[in-house]
């Protein structure tokens, strides 16, 4: 059985998680890839393979022309049409493409959930070359600029006037010239995550987490906290506003805020969440994760109870850079148990590496996992472990 998997560059998720996994499910692995050197030296014992992965029609020949697939998947937040387009092809299990496509599509999922009455959130789409100016005075300030297509808080940015909102769109429009960007209302409130898993027929809830983001007006996710579960009533309305996008098969994280007992989406990821959390969740929970993900896509049925654990705490940080330069001195990969807690710690940026200061998820430094089954015990061995080491970047 093939499994085809649809990547741009190499991920903790894929390398550690999904590929071990379809190992053990016995699953023959082709990698599709425009950038098939970086993976080739990541994984170097599976099947790679160059495409054009952002055109599905690509995808398609590719797989046509190679050996029967059983499945196509892909964990990429920007490749999920075309997986869900090429399995839809070859008559394979998949997500709906028209779902991806809204949760995708920052402007068509606002759209989709307003028509449809689950939520309206004051939003307007600002095409390539069109002048901020054109929504400047009808904008609610605060208001949030971002890419209809973006991932990761990249080039996510909050402004408080007209002056601000048109320098920012010029700003990321020098770096996304023919991209879309989408001006949208601040939702207010406490930030929160909400992990699933579903099969079309049967869905699971993972749990989530609470996020604590960087100060504004840039939106860095810096610690996150697990959730066993939420509230009844705001588990129900993101529920319903992820069935009015289609959102059921597969893996899915989703991020909301919740303010006064009423949750409001902020994106959809349609896929596992990442950034390490998607292996915490795993050893968290104690089931195989990636595999059930995985097995979904080859048209097997998720059992009635995933048999995970409930009594699980965890909480995963994020040490980041404060400025650009040259990281000159950082700790190196550690695991370590303490006090009940089991702690991992992995660099993502290496001694001798310069960068300039993003203001996203690039700025991290490393990753720290602690895992254990009471809350401030792991909270007190994380604070330990950050306050014990020292990350120094040279300008």
């Amino acid at each position: 059985m093939r499994l085809y998997v649809l990547a741009l560059n190499p991920t903790d998720s894929v390398t550690e998680g999904f590929l071990p996994a379809a190992r053990r499910l016995g699953l023959g692995v082709t990698l599709l890839t425009d950038r098939p050197e970086p993976h080739l030296l990541a994984h170097p014992d599976i099947e790679t393979l160059p495409c054009d992965v952002r055109d599905f029609r690509a995808v398609i020949t590719r797989i046509a022309t190679h050996h029967e697939p059983a499945a196509v998947f892909t964990n990429s937040d920007h490749l999920q049409t075309q997986a869900a387009l090429a399995a839809d092809f070859f008559g394979l299990p998949g997500k709906d493409w028209r779902a991806t496509l809204r949760a995708k599509d920052k402007a068509q999922m606002r759209r989709h959930l307003a028509a449809a009455g689950a939520d309206a959130v004051w939003s307007a789409e600002l095409p390539p070359g069109t002048p901020a100016d054109a929504l400047a005075a009808a904008a609610p300030y605060p208001c949030v600029v971002k890419p209809r297509e973006g991932v990761a808080s990249e080039d996510v940015v909050l402004v408080t006037g007209p002056e601000e909102l048109a320098l920012r769109c010029e700003e990321i429009r020098a770096r996304r010239p023919d991209g879309a960007l989408v001006v949208e209302e601040y939702l207010a409130g406490e930030l929160y995550t909400l992990e699933t898993l579903g099969d079309g027929h049967v869905r699971h809830v993972l749990g989530g987490f609470h996020t604590e983001l960087s100060a504004p007006p840039f939106f860095i996710e810096e610690r996150m906290t697990f959730v066993p579960s939420h509230p009844a009533a705001i588990l129900r309305q993101v529920l319903t506003q992820l069935d009015v996008l289609g959102v059921g098969f597969g893996a899915c994280h989703t991020e909301f805020v919740v303010r006064e007992g009423r949750a409001r989406i902020i994106e959809v990821n349609y896929r596992a969440i990442g950034d390490q959390c998607d292996l915490l969740l795993e050893q968290l929970l104690g089931i195989p994760l990636f595999e059930h993900i995985l097995r979904t896509h080859l048209g097997e049925p998720l059992p009635a109870s995933l048999g995970a654990r409930t009594d699980g705490r965890a909480l995963i940080d994020y040490p980041c850079a404060g400025h650009a330069g040259t990281l000159t001195s950082a700790p190196g990969a550690t695991d370590l148990r303490s006090d009940g807690v089991a702690l991992t710690y992995r660099p993502l940026r290496g001694t001798g590496e310069r960068h300039e200061l993003y203001g996203t998820n690039r700025d991290y430094l490393g990753v720290v996992r602690a895992t254990g089954s009471d809350q401030g015990a792991v909270d007190r061995v994380v604070a330990d472990f950050l306050a014990a080491r020292r990350w120094e970047i040279t300008p």
